[in-house]
């Protein structure tokens, strides 16, 4: 036996470290992006659903009475909905962009009323559109 004999301890060596971390970054950069995209599209999901059900209302509200709901309330009021939805993009419900109907010229005594509604979020859907033209 040699007293001063070098044995090779048990390790990693610094490349074998920097490739585990290039590795676990590359992972966790992907896992990240899949997260984004998760999230975005769920948020899209639900607004969609919440513009379905808010026009289907107005289109009921003016089906029942002839005329559209002067506000969002109304419906509300009305019991057409349970509450105003939350826009999922802007996390508010305030900021609906309301679309009002034109007046009609032969009956000067009709009101405006909200004919649409839209999404009051100026960002880019994933597919390129914006959501404030849905």
């Amino acid at each position: 036996m040699r007293p001063f004999a070098f044995c090779r301890a048990g390790g990693f060596t610094l490349i074998e470290l920097m490739i585990v971390m290039t590795l676990i970054v590359i992972l966790a950069g992907i896992g990240l992006t899949t997260y984004t995209n998760g999230v975005t599209r769920s948020k899209e999901a639900v607004l969609k659903e919440n513009l379905f059900r808010l026009r289907d209302s107005i289109d009921q509200y003016y089906a029942d009475k002839n005329n559209y709901p002067e506000t969002l309330s109304s419906l509300v009021l009305e019991k057409y909905i349970r509450t105003v939805p939350v826009d999922p993009f802007t996390q508010s419900t305030d900021t609906w962009k309301l679309v009002m109907s034109e007046i009609n010229p032969e009956d000067l005594s009709e009101t405006r009323g909200i004919f649409d509604i839209k999404s009051g979020s100026e960002q880019t859907a994933l597919d390129g559109s914006q959501y404030s033209d849905w």
